[in-house]
């Protein structure tokens, strides 16, 4: 059996029905699929959003200044309340989920692509430019991120770029040392002697028979990752370095109404919910997709069947 061939065997029919069993599975549980329904409403108002309630994010309205929300007299727009100027709490909530995913997203992809890149270098390579990589790692992994993060965002001023490329920076150690043990344990097994044997070249070997056995690893950390960088986006917006007027975020609005928490606390409390319910969401999700990797889903069918939870097979 030639090297690609037992590479891709796991890109079977199996696979694919498993893929639907998680699907199947996820609807059973009533916490995942209430995460997953939350998460893609997350994902359409990021979307379309500033789409649909754009004009009235900017759009101030003095009589419905500091509205209580459940208040519909201004219209349904209003229904979550209003905001010092009068602006719908409801449609900022909108169109600031765009700007928090956006760059939570973003600097996880970034971050991802560069440790997983530097991650397979310093794995398969046996020279001084494994030690280099990882040394560089150690020193990022050295400052408290957030603190990083501050100096990095005070010294070269807040803007989008700026957040991205810190947020990006301070979790590539993270995917670098997981790539990296992966590498060490993979680059040992026979598929990889029998490229070498067959005279694949070392990119070849490094992209085409490593790099997707790495993956999933990869992919499962970047959704809990993702809501941990949700969360310092977050504390950067609210302390004032992260996206600046008249863009926002949710963690922007809530230091906006941190000043009114004793007379209109909704200002602060509507974008610091959907905050934690995002994050929860990620978090609930992403145990799930351990199921799609089928050298880690016996664990999990292990653990139910030991608790007396029968697997249902079709």
């Amino acid at each position: 059996m030639s090297a690609t061939a037992m590479t891709t065997s796991a890109d079977t029919p199996e696979t694919k029905v498993s893929r639907f069993q998680v699907l199947r599975l996820i609807s059973r549980d009533w916490l995942a699929l209430a995460a997953v329904i939350f998460l893609l409403i997350v994902v359409g108002c990021a979307v379309f959003g500033p789409w649909l309630v754009g004009d009235l994010i900017d759009k101030p309205n003095f009589r419905a200044r500091n509205m209580a929300p459940f208040d519909l007299s201004q219209g349904w727009t209003y229904v979550l309340g209003a905001d010092t100027l009068g602006r719908s709490l409801l449609a900022r909530l909108v169109v600031g989920a765009q700007n928090t995913i956006g760059i939570a997203f973003c600097a996880v992809l970034f971050s991802v692509v560069i440790g997983g890149m530097l991650g397979l270098i310093a794995g398969y390579s046996r020279g001084a430019a494994g030690t280099m990589i990882m040394r560089g790692a150690d020193i990022v992994m050295s400052f408290p991120s957030l603190l990083l993060a501050l100096i990095v965002l005070f010294s070269l001023g807040p803007s989008v770029t700026n957040l991205v490329l810190v947020l990006a920076i301070t979790r590539v150690p993270i995917y670098l040392r997981t790539t990296r043990a992966e590498v060490l344990e993979v680059r040992e097994r026979m598929f990889v002697s029998a490229a070498v044997a067959l005279g694949a070249n070392h990119r070849r070997i490094l992209f085409r028979h490593i790099a997707p056995m790495v993956l999933p690893t990869l992919v499962t950390i970047g959704a809990i990752d993702f809501a941990t960088v949700v969360l310092a986006e977050s504390s950067l917006s609210f302390l004032g370095l992260g996206i600046q007027a008249p863009e926002f975020t949710w963690g922007a609005m809530v230091a906006t109404g941190r000043g009114y928490l004793s007379t209109a606390w909704w200002i602060a409390f509507w974008p610091g919910l959907a905050i934690l319910l995002t994050t929860l969401s990620l978090n609930i999700l992403s145990s799930w997709r351990t199921y799609a990797d089928p050298q880690q889903r016996w664990r999990i069918e292990l653990a139910r069947s030991k608790k007396g939870i029968p697997e249902k097979r079709k």
